[in-house]
């Protein structure tokens, strides 16, 4: 099996016990934006449209909205079963672990501290001095295009393609897969995204125990 140096990791759904970093703002102004997930889905629009019309909803409902606002969305967030665990074990080994989300980069940059990652990138908001939201951040993360990002860790650390190993849990996170590098698919957050890892024929788990990916990049059980 191919030496491994750099695992690079979805967050929400995967190091995150959450459903999505997008979902928990929803959730706290009771918004709805399922029509648009769809389109989106459907690459019918970009993450900047899709973003945009999330904060129009919310400032339907709350105009004004503050940095400390976002961050009571999370505060129930915890880190998913095994995560602190396999992070530091690839690590120990001289592997570099990063994140590569499309999600929230408030949430995601407090797991990233948690879990002391070597690397990691989302998007966002833009916020001004008193840390009111101005509108969203330039997208850093396609959804539909992960490996850009894979690719320039890949370019800057000199790892090849074939040494990387991504880990997602839906079908727009099979981009990270950049060509000769290996895919494992964790908890599979919808139908959908079952169906296009079994399409794409990448190695599956089905469990919420991180500790499980272990055994496809590997070969082998994770160490007890």
């Amino acid at each position: 099996m191919t030496e491994v140096r750099a695992v690079a990791f979805d967050c929400d759904g995967v190091l995150a016990d959450n459903d999505s970093s997008w979902q928990n703002i929803h959730e706290l102004f009771g918004t709805d934006n399922s029509e648009m997930l769809a389109r989106f889905l459907r690459k019918e629009v970009t993450d900047e449209e899709f973003v945009a019309d999330d904060i129009r909803m919310w400032r339907a409902v709350q105009e004004n909205i503050h940095r400390d606002d976002i961050m009571r969305c999370y505060s129930g967030v915890k880190l998913m079963p095994g995560a602190r665990v396999v992070v530091q074990e690839l690590q120990a080994r001289g592997i570099l672990v990063a994140i590569v989300s499309s999600g929230v980069d408030l949430l995601v940059g407090s797991i990233a501290h948690m879990l002391k990652v070597d690397d990691w990138v989302a998007n966002g908001f833009e916020w001004d001095e008193d840390g009111w939201m101005t509108g969203p951040k330039p997208t850093l993360v396609d959804s539909h295009d992960k490996g850009a990002m894979v690719a320039k860790l890949a370019r800057i650390n000199g790892f090849e393609a074939a040494t990387i190993v991504s880990v997602g849990d839906s079908g727009p996170d099979l981009s990270m897969m950049i060509p000769g590098s290996r895919f494992v698919g964790f908890n599979p957050a919808r139908d959908r995204a079952a169906g296009d890892f079994e399409k794409a024929g990448v190695p599956v788990v089905e469990s919420r125990d991180l500790r499980d990916i272990w055994e496809p990049i590997f070969g082998e059980h994770f160490p007890e």
